[in-house]
This record gives structure tokens, sequence and C-alpha cells, in this order.
């Protein structure tokens, strides 16, 4: 596969890229089948508070993905987060995550966001080297979760 950044598109994903986005959720750990991936991607695309950008190579092929979302609370004015980001595994260092991140950040900015945060897991050691070269700070945290 070509490396060539140049060929790649930025674009809002559509109802059409069900396939290859859960071919990429699979590569992030997080194995899903199209059908139910389909399912979610339906009111996903239809909230304005939501975002989820593709790399597109012109022959059609996503190189990957990034879900930014805006929050509201309370204490903090409106904020984005990132909910995921995904470069296929045979073009990491292309080029395409920066530019999914740098679409992500200024969808952020137009919706009047002052921040970005996103959650990486502690074991993904070169996803962390690469949020530090775009300019993220680490946030000392916990991540917490109840199954309902």
């Amino acid at each position: 596969m070509s490396n060539d950044n140049r060929a790649v598109t930025i674009r809002l994903a559509c109802q059409g890229d069900a396939e290859q986005l859960a071919h990429l959720c699979e590569q992030l750990g997080y194995p899903v089948t199209e059908e139910h991936l389909s399912r979610r991607l339906t009111p996903l695309l239809l909230q304005s508070d939501h975002a989820l950008f593709v790399a597109e190579r012109p022959d059609g092929h996503l190189l990957g993905w990034v879900h930014v979302y805006r929050c509201f609370l309370i204490h903090t004015d409106p904020e984005a987060q990132i909910g995921g980001l995904v470069v296929d595994a045979v073009v990491r260092r292309s080029g395409a995550g920066r530019r999914l991140l740098q679409a992500a950040e200024q969808w952020a900015r137009e919706q009047g966001c002052w921040s970005i945060y996103l959650r990486s897991h502690v074991t993904r050691t070169d996803a962390h080297q690469f949020y530090h070269m775009m300019g993220y700070e680490t946030v000392t945290s916990s991540v917490f979760r109840k199954r309902l």
C-alpha cells in the first residue's frame, strides 16, 4: 500500500462505510459485526454533537477513522472527547492519523470547545508517543466502568 498522504481524503463517515469501519474496530481490539456497527452508526450520524471522520484512499479503501464528540458538563465550558482513533496497521506512520486528529480538533474548535481529551490504554505506548508529538499532554486519572 502506498503511503502517499496527499491522495488521502478526510471526510465524514456514511452508512456505507460500516463494513470497513467494523474491520478497523477489530484492529483497535473491539471486534464488532458489520450489522451491529451499522445499527450503532445510524443514530450517531444524525447527532450534531458527534462527528466520525474517515481517511479514504482514491480507490475507496478506508485507512482509519476518528470519532469526536462534544461534552457539556456543569463544571466547565464545552469540551470535546475523542471516542476512538484507529489507523490500519499497514499504513501507520503515513500521516493518516495526524490528518484524522487534525480534523477532529478543527471540528471541536468549530463547535466552541476549549479543549479536547482522549483516553488511551496504558499498553499503547506508540500511540502515547504520537499524542505527545501532536501536542497532547498526559493527564493523570483513573477510568472506572460499571456494566449495566
